[in-house]
């Protein structure tokens, strides 16, 4: 059976989060109804619009242009600061409420994701009727509004879910794209950046359609695997299934973009400090243990390299996949400003299978006057410290404990 993928994203997130929040304290305007974004510092009208609303859409006001330019486009602009701990709480009630109606649910920012909807649509039915009842369901339930796409291709769901706002639901087939994508201006395409695009200009592809029928091998010389990518893209080739993480998965792994490109060391272990948190959780959450981590760069330049270690004895310690991470960044890394940062691991094993020690392991335990017992019981602390983070942050919010090394950045 051909399978079905929604792309479920909420409505400028983070404004309509914060919009309900300050009504729920008795506020009376909405910010969703009045030229207004989250972002910035309210004092010194300095950093980025995070989310805009419609009426401040109207003034050209766009996601990630400095507020400055935003306060020029409109100077009665309603600047409202953003709160990280209620988002992260949204966040979870949507993703919670999701998977009760299918549980392969991958989760890919705060406020987007997808639902392989084919495992349940012998239950609902048409995924049209499915989409749009569920998104009715979820402005009953929560107050806000959210898009969806539905395709049979992952790429093309993304794609649909931002064709016109709010409140929608669009298809986008592989036999619609000709009709409802390729007239696009290319700039549309998922992953084509303002650095492609400039690059596509001088090719003289302006739309997704030129992308499609362009030759591969021209692509590739200007823009090497990224522009064989955005081909395959344009022509709604992708084979990714939605990945969820389930206890039998084979790896879990995190990656992220970054606002900027990291040229120190220092910055790039900030960013792998956040990853390995969040993946040594996902490993504590689904109760296993990982023998192997990699560590994976993208440069600017968009060239991939990654490298992998296996541990001696499989591991969730928050501290070790970092220090594994950082060890294998050092490896790789060849001075060139990073574009994205990633941590995998593999080989995973439930916590509760024994431990296969080496015959190193067992000659430190058995040595006279060794450290083996100390290490252990620290190795039980760090553990108990771990779960007692995992656990406030999932009732008060990931931004609830931060790690002083992370907390200038996150300032």
């Amino acid at each position: 059976m051909e399978k079905t993928i929604f792309h479920i994203d909420v409505n400028s997130a983070y404004l309509s989060w914060s919009a309900l929040e300050c009504l729920a304290k008795g506020e009376t305007t909405d910010l969703r109804d009045i030229p207004s974004i989250i972002g910035g510092d309210m004092e010194k009208r300095h950093g980025v619009v995070l989310a805009k609303s419609i009426p401040a859409k109207a003034f050209g006001v766009k996601t990630g242009e400095p507020i400055v330019n935003a306060m020029r486009k409109c100077p009665r602009l309603l600047l409202h600061p953003p709160d990280h701990t209620l988002y992260h709480r949204r966040s979870r009630e949507l993703m919670e409420f999701l998977s009760h109606i299918s549980p392969d649910i991958e989760q890919v920012s705060v406020d987007e994701c997808y639902m392989d909807y084919t495992s349940v649509a012998e239950k609902y039915g048409d995924p049209y009727s499915a989409a749009t009842q569920m998104k009715d369901s979820i402005y009953k339930k929560f107050g806000y509004t959210v898009n969806i796409g539905i395709s049979n291709r992952k790429v093309l769901a993304k794609m649909a879910s931002d064709f016109k706002k709010p409140n929608l639901v669009h298809t986008l087939y592989l036999n619609e794209i000709q009709e409802k994508m390729w007239p696009l201006p290319v700039s549309s395409l998922y992953m084509c950046g303002q650095s492609s695009v400039e690059v596509l200009r001088k090719l003289e592809i302006l739309t997704i359609g030129d992308l499609a029928a362009a030759d591969k091998a021209v692509l590739a010389s200007h823009l090497k695997s990224h522009g064989i990518m955005l081909w395959e893209y344009a022509n709604g080739i992708d084979e990714s299934n939605v990945i969820t993480e389930h206890v039998d998965l084979k790896g879990i792994g995190n990656s992220i973009t970054l606002k900027q490109d990291a040229l120190t060391k220092e910055d790039s272990y900030r960013a792998l400090l956040g990853l390995a948190e969040t993946v040594a959780a996902r490993l504590r959450n689904s109760h296993q243990l990982a023998g192997m981590i990699s560590t994976e760069i993208k440069y600017n330049t968009f060239r991939k390299v990654s490298h992998q270690i296996t541990l001696p004895s499989p591991v969730h310690s928050t501290d070790v996949i970092y220090a594994k991470a950082c060890a294998l960044f050092d490896e790789l890394w060849d001075g060139t400003p990073v574009r994205l940062l990633g941590i995998r691991t593999s080989k995973l094993s439930a916590e509760d299978e024994p431990i296969q020690l080496s015959i190193f392991d067992m000659e430190q335990i058995q040595a006279p006057g060794c450290q083996a017992a100390e290490k252990t019981f620290s190795a039980v602390k760090q553990q108990r410290l771990d779960q007692a983070l995992d656990s406030i942050r999932k009732k008060y919010g990931a931004d609830s404990v931060i790690r002083g090394s992370l907390l200038h950045k996150k300032r």
